[in-house]
């Protein structure tokens, strides 16, 4: 992984005395809440409903052991002995102290992190495939490549203060793991016919309040002109970008407005003037960053039958926490932070100490962070899945729900943030517990479910096979349904299906859509393909069946939710919502 150099230590440790000195004024009223409110976002520094929320850079989603152990440090230290891991592959700290700030970002230093850019309205942290790597559908490890792109973007002059937020994701493989469709510059690796590597650039991709799929600006970009094609995206955005309004700012605007035509045309214009000058990648710089990124020292492995491991538990676990690796006799293992009754991508200092411990133990020493909110050890001997297994269990990162119904995306909701509607943690919670039987699971298959507590959709709501959005309404809180989401290489938003529904009819709503789908569902079809086949008529007839009835049940009064079973003839109540 890459390494800081003298610059980065110099400038980092500058930011912190910078920092420091911000907070002490703050603290002795020199500066205005207004006047600080700048600063301490430039260095990821929230003000949340019950204290600041800092949120750590950690770009491409990999960390060292080290550093692992410098979030259990923090938690320990500073916040309530634990934290959260993010769609953005970072991680937040959700109760800090303000005069603590500046000794957290000490701190971080110390193991070569920041929290640069986590916030305002620049470019933020670059994510990336959490497989990066030892993908066997890769083309190029990306990392090097999302590396180059941290360091043009960090600090970068013209950029820092964009219309809005701006958001790259990376894929090297053929499979887009980094959902590359809903972010501002979607990159995946390419290779042309005579074998030369570029990469695909998707524009205007994003979720929020004006969810848009990312189109195809160019289907190829010689990765020499990687960083000029970019600046030249990211420089148009910069110079027409709505400013005007907050909700109209994103770049997706601008290419709506546009048309992607003419913003192509804009943007190879401006391209022509830089696409050979200083920006250009040369041999020699990617060399030199792609040496912080080399293989590990594997050994000469065979791959392992683990099917002659006679324990049911252990290869339920491995269908669905281990992954195929490029190097034989290895595996890539997700650790899962979905455990029943824990909020999805919460970690306690003990179980991030642990974390590093397994990766040293396992997977030399590194780890990884996905945008699903769970870990990685991406370089495990095929050998050792069953001492890892057992240890990851009484860790309680073991729960073998990867990809199924309760391996949900969630994010903090109305518990921590000032911005949303409705609470998303207590519900996933709730919904966990209901649907919690690992043989219900297995057997509905790959699912993903996605809650956001507001429309800002930090819970990638709409690109959740099932999608759950809170709202407000007249103070109280309820849940908007969507269908139809996903992301990858065949990404699309949901659709709403009708009127939301309360906290307490959720359990039931879920159980509903999902006895459509067993009811519905051909061989081998996941629920999204079953959405896509047969359309939303027959889950919302379902849930407010026939309009005569959904008008009646309008008017019909409240009634006791029972706790939702989990066989196949699932308990159903009327009347319908």
């Amino acid at each position: 992984m890459y390494r800081y150099d003298s610059f980065d230590h110099k400038i980092q440790a500058e930011r912190v005395v910078q920092f420091r000195d911000q907070v002490r004024r703050r603290l002795n009223d020199e500066l205005s809440e207004d006047a600080f409110r700048i600063l301490r976002l430039q260095n990821g520094l929230y003000m949340q409903i019950h204290a600041y929320m800092m949120r750590i850079a950690v770009p491409y989603g990999l960390v060292s052991s080290a550093q692992m152990r410098m979030f259990a440090h923090i938690a320990r230290k500073y916040d309530r002995g634990y934290g959260h891991f993010t769609t953005r592959q970072n991680i937040q700290f959700n109760w800090l102290k303000l005069p603590d700030a500046p000794d957290i970002l000490a701190d971080l230093a110390t193991v070569e992190m920041h929290a640069n850019q986590t916030s305002g309205n620049c470019i933020r942290n670059i994510t990336s495939d959490e497989f990066a790597g030892v993908a066997q559908d890769e083309i190029i490890d990306p990392r090097p490549y999302a590396e180059i792109l941290r360091q043009w973007s960090t600090f970068h002059p013209e950029f820092a203060y964009l219309p809005r937020k701006f958001k790259f994701a990376i894929t090297g493989a053929v499979n887009d793991r980094a959902a590359i469709a809903v972010h501002d510059i979607g990159l995946q690796a390419v290779k042309n016919a005579a074998g030369e590597v570029g990469f695909r650039v998707l524009v205007g991709g994003g979720l929020g309040r004006t969810p848009v799929i990312g189109v195809e600006l160019c289907d190829f970009v010689p990765w020499q002109h990687l960083l000029t094609y970019s600046e030249s995206v990211v420089r148009v955005y910069n110079e027409y970008g709505r400013r005007d309004n907050l909700y109209k700012a994103r770049i997706k605007i601008l290419v709506k407005a546009l048309g992607i035509a003419e913003f192509k045309r804009q943007v190879e214009a401006d391209w022509q003037f830089t696409k050979n000058g200083a920006g250009t990648i040369t041999q020699a710089e990617l060399d030199r960053v792609s040496a912080f990124f080399v293989a590990p020292n594997y050994q000469a492995l065979s791959n392992v039958d683990l099917n002659a491991i006679d324990n049911p538990a252990f290869a339920s676990w491995v269908k669905r926490s281990v992954k195929a690796h490029k190097q034989a006799g290895y595996a890539a293992v997700v650790l899962s932070l979905k455990k029943t009754g824990i909020a999805p991508g919460d970690a306690t200092a003990e179980q991030m100490d642990a974390a590093a411990e397994l990766a040293e133990q396992f997977s030399f020493g590194e780890l990884r962070i996905t945008h699903m909110q769970n870990l990685v050890l991406a370089d495990v001997p095929q050998s050792e899945l069953f001492a890892l297994w057992e240890r990851a269990k009484k860790l309680g990162m073991a729960t073998a729900n990867i990809g199924l119904l309760t391996d949900m995306i969630c994010c903090p909701g109305g518990d921590f943030c000032t911005l949303a509607n409705a609470r998303s943690i207590p519900l996933a919670k709730a919904l966990a517990e209901c649907f919690e039987d690992m043989d219900f699971q297995h057997d509905i298959g790959e699912l993903e479910m996605n809650i956001s507590g507001c429309i800002n959709a930090c819970g990638h709501h709409h690109v959740g096979h099932i999608g759950i959005l809170g709202v407000d309404k007249d103070g109280e809180e309820w849940y908007q349904v969507q269908l139809g989401g996903a992301q990858g290489n065949d990404a699309s938003l949901g659709k709403v299906i009708g009127r939301s529904f309360s906290f307490e009819q959720m359990p039931e709503v879920i159980a509903r859509l999902l006895q459509v789908y067993v009811r519905e569902r051909d061989d081998g079809e996941r629920f999204i393909d079953t959405v896509r086949r047969i359309g939303l008529e027959p889950y919302k007839t379902e849930l407010y069946g026939t309009p005569i009835e959904a008008d009646e049940a309008l008017k019909a009064p409240d009634y006791e939710l029972l706790k939702v079973g989990v066989a196949y003839d699932m308990p159903y109540y009327s009347p319908r919502f």
